[in-house]
């Protein structure tokens, strides 16, 4: 295929490939059969929606997408025991991972439980101290005190831990987590990435399981004549915690994850609100602003400070106790960031000097384990390849993996700990987590290249530039923002619409905060648009434009609508450009 605009090679280093031709008649066909404007058809098309499922794709309903909970395996168990403790008034905990997945899925169980009048105890692991998941000290403790223990984003593979609270506590699991070959000693463990389960719903992320099984728990106290506690308010937890963790925005996600966001536009949750205002979002949320505006900062308490502050926060039903954690997350995210530049720059030149094929990885002493993840997936950005950063202390290394797409690295890492070249690992296809000793980094990093090399065989084209068509800065209007994002939400497995702006003149262009890019292009004889590239100045695209003021390049990347003093207009997420 001829390089789309004919850009064999743009600022960034890629080829610019543009749709085919069986896509671009499939998106005409729908475009006419539709009444839909080219550019909404050209999504529809890459994702295979027929005609006559356009209304039906362009307006996910709940109702229609929602899976029966009872498909999933020990669901009816652990429904059941959930509303027998509330009926009996038993002593409750919630054991959660500390990212944003777990700190939403405890948030639902205790707004849940408030809702019928009962309490909880929210149990988080410290990251340092006690690392991820369950441990055999924690559960015996809180089975000490509790009649049900239940774990969310976690504890699939916690045989020893979940042990501990035998004869004490019932454990109920929900989690996402690729599970082994046995299922710990638990009552129930409702995970559809258990090795029985079909895989069907295996998209979930935990607190979308945990939402199905509050389905069903309102369906076991409807039987027993008892009030539900509404769940429709509850899912601006669960579009937070699909984004956040990277979950596939396909099937059910894409119908969580849309009527999340328009749960939270109507501002009822204290601390999404609070966390809302500290990172300045303007105008309605979307799928970007909870990755990448509130996730981060739900996630600092667990990388940099104290790990239950985001359950805290988003569980808070007043406003100045949800604006003074959401204040605390906001400081500890600015403290996360300096700690991970200086982990970061080291990280990218030691895998640079590597030059390893099929695997980007570092490790460092002190690295802190709080900035590894977030670090793997900057070394992903910035090299194409997964990715893993291993922090070193005490002669262990404890590292985060990140994946790109149509490669499943949490399989690998499970492998890699089963063949025993880990301590531990585990994780789902897109971010894994290991423990592995010091002296063992180096050919386990190398194993793990050889399981992931088949995979990455098949990803041919991965470096290309892929665009969905051309589009003119005069038809970039907020109208058609707004129907292109009804095809959304966009994120994993569900990539937004990238767009050309063919031979450009650039306006201006210069360095815009820390790090990134602000310009302003036209088409000859029209009207100025604003771009913002997003840490390019890191990279050879910034640098390269500043200087580019009077010059006409070929401009690429996503769509944004952006609101100003009440005002919205579009404005191009910059991901690339090529001289015209």
């Amino acid at each position: 295929m001829a390089a789309f605009l004919g850009v064999e090679r743009s600022l960034t280093g890629r080829r610019w490939i543009g749709p085919d031709t069986a896509l671009e008649r499939r998106a005409e066909g729908l475009a006419q059969a539709a009444s839909l404007p080219l550019a909404v058809a050209r999504v529809l098309a890459e994702r295979a929606v027929e005609p006559d499922g356009a209304a039906l794709y362009l307006n996910p309903r709940l109702r229609d997408l929602l899976p029966d909970p009872l498909s999933l395996r020990d669901m009816a168990l652990a429904a059941e025991r959930l509303v027998a403790a509330v009926t009996r008034s038993e002593r409750i905990a919630i054991f959660a991972d500390y990212d944003v997945d777990g700190g939403a899925s405890a948030a639902l169980l205790i707004d849940w439980l408030r809702l019928q009048g009962k309490a909880a105890t929210l149990y988080v692991p410290d990251r340092i101290d006690e690392g991820y998941g369950p441990n055999p000290t924690a559960i015996a403790a809180l089975a000490a005190d509790h009649d049900l223990i239940v774990c969310v984003d976690c504890g699939t593979l916690s045989h020893e831990a979940l042990a501990a609270a035998a004869g004490k506590a019932d454990v109920v699991v929900l989690d996402h987590h690729l599970g082994g070959e046995t299922l710990p000693p638990a009552l129930a463990v409702v995970n559809p990435n258990r090795q029985d389960e079909d895989g069907t719903l295996g998209h979930l992320c935990a607190a979308g399981v945990v939402f199905l099984t509050l389905v069903q728990a309102g369906r076991v106290l409807r039987e027993q004549g008892l009030p539900e506690p509404p769940l429709l308010p509850m899912l601006d937890l669960v579009a937070l915690a699909t984004v956040a963790d990277v979950a596939p925005l396909v099937g059910v996600n894409r119908a969580f994850v849309r009527t999340g966001l328009q749960v939270m536009a109507d501002r009822r949750r204290p601390g999404l609100v609070a966390l809302s205002d500290v990172a300045r979002l303007d105008g309605p949320p979307s799928a970007f602003h909870l990755g990448f505006l509130l996730g981060p900062r739900i996630n600092a308490g667990g990388r940099v400070g104290r790990a239950d502050l985001g359950a805290l926060c988003l569980a808070a039903t007043e406003a100045v106790e949800a604006g003074r954690l959401a204040a605390e997350l906001d400081g500890l995210n600015r403290d996360r960031r300096g700690i991970e530049a200086a982990v970061r720059l080291e990280a990218i030149a030691q895998a640079e000097a590597r030059g390893q094929a099929g695997l980007a990885w570092a490790a460092g002493p002190g690295w802190h384990p709080g900035v590894v993840g977030i670090v793997a997936a900057r070394l992903k950005e910035a090299t194409g390849l997964p990715s893993v950063v291993i922090g070193v202390e005490g002669g262990i290394g404890k590292g985060s993996a990140r994946s790109v797409p149509g490669v499943d690295l949490g399989h690998a890492i499970h492998r890699l700990a089963d063949e025993g070249w880990l301590l531990k690992g585990g994780g789902h296809a897109m971010a894994a987590g290991l423990t592995v000793e010091e002296s063992r980094i180096e050919p386990a990093m190398a194993r793990l290249a050889e399981l992931l090399a088949p995979q990455l065989q098949t990803r041919q084209g991965s470096a290309d530039l892929r665009l969905s068509g051309l589009i003119e800065g005069a038809a970039a209007t907020p109208e058609l923002m707004r129907q292109i994002e009804d095809a959304g939400p966009f994120g994993q497995a569900a990539p937004a619409p990238r767009f050309a702006f063919a031979d450009h003149l650039i306006d201006s262009a210069g360095q815009m905060g820390d790090g990134h890019l602000r310009l302003q292009f036209r088409a000859p004889g029209g009207p100025a648009m604003e771009a913002v590239g997003w840490n390019a100045m890191a990279g050879p695209l910034g640098p390269e434009l500043v200087g580019a003021r009077g010059r006409r390049f070929h401009l690429a990347g996503k769509l944004e609508l952006s609101t100003w003093n009440g005002r919205a207009r579009v404005r191009l997420r910059l991901d690339d450009a090529a001289p015209a």
